[in-house]
C-alpha cells in the first residue's frame, strides 16, 4: 500500500536558508500532512547572497520525478498541488503537463499556484519566458492563486496601486479564469500605516485580512505564508480562516526571527508555533 501523501509540492530546493520547498514543506508536515516535494533548483542558497552555488534543474529530471510520484499513486492520494518558483520555461511547462495528466486521474486534486516572479522590492527576478509561461499555462490551470500584489499586476498587464485598481483587475482575471485569490504582502493606497494586507477573493466576495508590519523581510516569507495556507486548507478550514491563520504564524516566526537577530527566517520553531496556531483561530 502506498504512503498516503496529502500534498504535492513543486518548488525550488536550497541547502542554506528557506524559499521554496525549504520553506513550505516543514510547516506542512508539522500540522500532520505527509508531503511530495519535487525540486526545480538545487542550490547552496537564494540568490539574495554574494555567492550562489547548484543550478536550476533539467526539465528532463524534473519530469523524471513527477512520472515517479504518479507511478507511485500519489496523485490518488493528494487533495493538492502546489508549484512555486520553477526556474525555467520548460520546467513550467512540465507542470502544466503533469497538472493536466493529474486531474485525469483525480478530478478532485486541487491546484495552488503561488506565480513566483518578482516583488515590488526587487522587481521582476525571472525570465520574460517564465513569467509568459506562468501568465498563459499556469494561471489558467490554477484553482487557487497566492500571487503578491506586484505578480497580480504582472498577470493583469498593469501596475496597481490602490483598493480599486487590485479589485478590478482580479475580478477580471476570475471572469476569464475562475480561480480563487489570495494576494499576499498588500500595501495599498488605504492600508493603515504600520500593517499590510493579505486579501482573499471568492464566490465575488472578498475579505481583506491586516496584520502588523515588521521591519524585517526574510526571502521565502511567501513560500511559506502558502505552505501554511495549503495545509490549514487540507485541514478543512475555510479560504479566509486559513489564510488569517497562516499569516499569525507567518508573523510569529517573523518575530522570534527578529528576536534571535537573524537574517534568514527562523523555522526550527515552527512545531511549537503551530501547536496552539492549530487549535485556537488567530485574533
Amino acid at each position: 500500500m502506498p504512503m498516503t501523501t496529502s500534498i504535492i509540492s513543486i518548488q525550488s530546493q536550497v541547502v542554506h536558508g528557506h524559499v521554496g520547498n525549504s520553506a513550505a514543506v516543514l510547516p506542512m508536515q508539522a500540522q500532520g500532512l505527509n508531503v511530495a516535494a519535487v525540486p526545480t533548483t538545487l542550490l547552496s542558497n537564494h540568490p539574495g547572497f554574494e555567492t550562489m552555488r547548484g543550478r536550476v534543474l533539467e526539465p528532463e529530471l524534473v519530469g523524471d520525478l513527477l512520472r515517479g510520484v504518479e507511478e507511485r499513486g500519489l496523485i490518488e492520494t493528494s487533495r493538492y498541488i502546489v508549484s512555486g518558483y520553477l526556474g525555467s520555461r520548460a520546467n513550467g511547462e512540465v507542470v502544466a503537463a503533469f497538472v493536466k495528466r493529474a486531474r485525469q486521474l483525480n478530478p478532485d486534486i486541487t491546484y495552488i499556484c503561488d506565480p513566483v516572479m518578482g516583488d515590488a522590492n526587487l522587481g521582476v527576478f525571472v525570465s520574460d519566458q517564465v513569467v509568459e509561461c506562468i501568465c498563459d499555462e499556469l494561471v489558467p490551470l490554477a484553482d487557487l492563486l497566492t500571487p503578491n500584489q506586484y505578480e497580480v499586476g504582472l498577470i493583469a498587464g498593469s501596475q496597481l496601486s490602490t483598493w480599486r485598481e487590485l479589485e478590478a483587475a482580479v475580478l477580471k482575471i476570475q471572469e476569464q479564469r475562475g480561480a480563487r485569490f489570495v494576494v499576499t504582502g498588500c500595501t495599498l493606497s488605504d492600508t493603515p500605516d504600520g500593517s499590510l494586507e493579505n486579501i482573499v477573493f471568492e464566490d465575488k466576495s472578498c475579505t481583506r485580512l491586516t496584520s502588523p508590519r515588521l521591519p524585517i523581510v526574510p526571502v521565502g516569507t511567501g513560500d511559506l505564508y502558502t505552505g501554511l495556507l495549503t495545509a490549514n486548507l487540507a485541514r478543512d478550514l475555510t479560504l479566509v480562516e486559513a489564510a488569517r491563520r497562516a499569516a499569525a504564524i507567518v508573523l510569529d516566526i517573523l518575530g522570534r526571527t527578529m528576536a534571535e537577530g537573524e537574517h534568514e527566517m527562523q523555522l526550527a520553531s515552527v512545531i511549537e508555533t503551530l501547536g496552539p496556531a492549530c487549535k485556537e483561530p488567530s485574533q
